[in-house]
């Protein structure tokens, strides 16, 4: 099952249950989904996204939410934050689990040996090849500084 029928299956049981909250956030899933296949039409694209396509719109909404309930817990919002991390919750359901600092360790190895990545140069290479493998199972702002720190 891929991830489109994953959400719409969730969508439908949400709907069934009534479950107000976790519906929102599955449309708001459904939404940002439907928009970029919008977008790559316009650009003369495949009609519609693929999983990776989908895992990274999961994975900008994840860390949207979590700058959103950072930023509302500061300014005393807790209710809203909170409304916030629920949404998190439910997106992070068909993200695949999160690679631990070892085994995001253990990747880069990995990548920068395939590649027989030697300088900073090679940055890019590495960076698309975890990509391209780990996509949705490691946050790449925190990682590409770790390929710095090896290649460096």
């Amino acid at each position: 099952m891929d991830m489109r029928e994953r959400i719409g299956t969730a969508l439908k049981d949400a709907m069934r249950s009534k479950e107000a909250e976790r519906l929102s956030t599955l449309r708001l899933i459904n939404a940002a989904i439907k928009d970029r296949d919008i977008a790559l039409r316009g650009e003369g694209g495949e009609a519609t996204v693929g999983d990776g396509e989908v895992l990274s719109i999961l994975g900008r909404m994840v860390k949207q939410r979590q700058e959103s309930a950072r930023a509302y817990e500061e300014g005393g919002r807790l209710e809203l934050a909170e409304k916030e991390l629920a949404e998190v919750k439910v997106i992070e359901e068909f993200l695949p689990r999160q690679l631990d600092e070892g085994e995001v360790t253990a990747a880069i190895d990995a990548a920068v040996a395939e590649i027989g990545a030697g300088s900073i140069r090679d940055m890019g290479k590495v960076m698309a090849a975890l990509k391209a493998r780990y996509s949705g199972q490691m946050d790449f702002g925190t990682v590409g500084p770790m390929v710095k720190a090896r290649l460096g």
